[in-house]
């Protein structure tokens, strides 16, 4: 797949020369999440994700975003609870390593906001997602911003006796920041 997207950009050089450069910056990207254990926020964030990125924001209808976290990485700075995300009654890491993200639609709003509609995939259960996206540039890196509510319940995360939502809330806000390189201007 990657080498069938290297050919395509290279044939689309003289159209869109900054798709192929397109990149992460992991060390300035963050995501992190905040679920409700007994009402109170816990906030933990995934350490290791990437994304192949081909946006043009003057097109945004023929832009794409792909996205895949790795679940073993969450972390929320107690080790015995991170060890319990890796088992099966949450993001059961051994058989479902990753989380993915596919866009299926970018529409621009004005203003360099945007919507970004896909299919997020987590322990094997996909379902529609339309994020907003705020997307700024300062010398020469891209950031876009977003945040989205997902049901915790409909990915299977926190099964079993974790499936209720008056110990741990079903709502987990996720919130990201993706620094990115190689986009047109705004």
């Amino acid at each position: 797949m990657k080498s069938w997207f290297l050919a395509c950009c290279a044939s689309l050089a003289l159209a869109a020369p900054a798709w192929a450069q397109q990149k992460l910056l992991p060390a300035q990207s963050e995501i992190v999440f905040v679920s409700r254990q007994m009402g109170v926020p816990v906030e933990g964030r995934f350490k290791k994700f990437d994304a192949q990125v081909q946006f043009d924001p003057k097109k945004p209808e023929t832009s794409k975003v792909a996205f895949t976290v790795d679940l073993g990485s969450a972390a929320l700075g107690v080790p015995e609870t991170e060890a319990e995300l890796a088992k099966p009654e949450w993001f059961n890491t051994r058989k479902f390593p990753q989380a993915q993200f596919q866009s299926t639609a970018i529409k621009g709003l004005g203003g360099g906001r945007y919507e970004v509609a896909g299919k997020l995939t987590i322990k094997g259960q996909a379902r529609d997602l339309v994020v907003p996206v705020a997307v700024a540039q300062n010398a020469g890196t891209t950031t876009a911003t977003g945040a989205f509510i997902l049901k915790r319940l409909d990915f299977k995360i926190g099964e079993g006796d974790w499936a209720d939502t008056s110990m741990v809330a079903n709502d987990v806000q996720v919130k990201f920041k993706l620094a990115l390189t190689g986009v047109p201007p705004l």
